[in-house]
């Protein structure tokens, strides 16, 4: 009779884990311009796709957006920004403030735009974690405007607690071969490259995220 009990009970279970809700996934906004939306490339393969492949192959339930754009500025970002507050966004992925510096934006305004666009997403996800992908200007490291620009990010990461990715274009930039036609943009190989750089910083987050 115990048997028979157990066997029911074990029936149960199963048939209560097989009906069980599956768990939410973990949410990520790729918020950035057009090294992170892949200018002339497909969608899949730009580093946020890849990303997204990584998180699966690491058995993380994460859904990714990539809400970047061509072209995109930190004062467009905080523009496109509220839709995007409508739905909950567990880790922030900021590549923003490359297309600033080129107009000559002064670097204190790049950081009061990215910060504000950081305290919006807290605002909202006050459990969000955030991780900032470096940029640098090429050119004389000695030029203020250029140091600062670089420094920038290291002290945004700083201030709000941020996972940093020194520099997105490590390994890429000066390389032809991973540069597309327009000698700007990363091509599929670049990019793939973008994904590591990323993929570095983002993993033990994912990882910490997943978990809470």
């Amino acid at each position: 009779m115990k048997y028979a009990v157990a066997a029911f009970l074990v029936m149960m279970s199963l048939a209560f884990a097989e009906h069980a809700p599956a768990a939410e996934p973990k949410a990520i906004l790729v918020f950035g311009d057009s090294l992170s939306e892949g200018f002339m490339l497909k969608h899949s393969e730009a580093y946020p796709a890849l990303l997204a492949k990584k998180l699966r192959a690491a058995g993380l339930n994460f859904l990714l957006t990539n809400a970047s754009a061509s072209g995109g500025t930190t004062e467009g970002g905080l523009e496109r920004l509220p839709p995007h507050l409508k739905n909950k966004i567990d880790i922030l992925i900021l590549e923003l403030g490359i297309n600033d510096a080129f107009r000559g934006v002064p670097v204190q305004q790049i950081q009061k735009n990215l910060q504000e666009i950081i305290d919006k997403v807290k605002a909202k996800n006050p459990n969000a974690r955030v991780v900032i992908t470096g940029m640098q200007l090429p050119g004389n490291t000695g030029d203020d405007y250029v140091s600062a620009f670089g420094q920038m990010f290291a002290d945004l990461a700083a201030k709000n607690g941020a996972a940093l990715v020194p520099y997105l274009l490590q390994g890429v930039a000066g390389d032809p071969s991973l540069i597309g036609p327009d000698g700007i943009h990363p091509n599929a190989a670049g990019q793939r490259i973008l994904a590591e750089n990323v993929w570095r910083v983002l993993e033990p987050v994912a990882h910490e995220v997943a978990v809470h």
